[in-house]
């Protein structure tokens, strides 16, 4: 029962985070664009804000769940080493999904908050431009590992 509620928990996880970049990405930004600039900034910000939190949860689960997956799996050292190509592949960019999370939430997210609160537009607009792009690349790695662990 354990496995099937982890699985389950992984899952989970990874619909909110890549469909959430996925929408915030092909519907939320293309549509803020009407916007000026104070609200369109603010607004992303604010959605950046709730969302990141909502993924840093999803993220732990995922990480967490990913690996008591594989430890059940695989219950020694050797089997665990040996696991499917697909799970290898998954798991190596689904941590280097991670690390494109953590820099986005750690590093890129607070100088678009400091921006926007200090109300210097152009700066929020420039900060929020390298944020747009690697939930670009993350959303497309999602697909990928989805794609291939699905279809290998």
């Amino acid at each position: 029962m354990l496995y099937p509620a982890l699985k389950l928990a992984h899952l989970l996880s990874i619909i909110a985070w890549v469909g959430g970049m996925a929408f915030a990405h092909f519907f939320l930004r293309p549509a803020v664009q009407a916007l000026e600039p104070p609200q369109r900034l603010t607004l992303m910000r604010d959605v950046l804000q709730r969302f990141l939190g909502a993924m840093a949860l999803a993220v732990a689960i995922v990480l967490a769940s990913g690996i008591a997956l594989i430890g059940l799996a695989h219950m020694d050292a050797a089997q665990a080493l040996a696991m499917p190509p697909a799970w290898t592949f998954m798991a190596i960019l689904g941590l280097v999904m991670v690390a494109i999370f953590a820099g986005i939430w750690l590093r890129l997210f607070p100088r678009l908050n400091q921006a926007v609160n200090a109300r210097q537009w152009p700066q929020a607009a420039a900060a929020l431009a390298p944020i747009r792009h690697w939930v670009g690349v993350n959303l497309t790695l999602g697909v990928v590992i989805v794609a291939v662990v699905l279809l290998w």
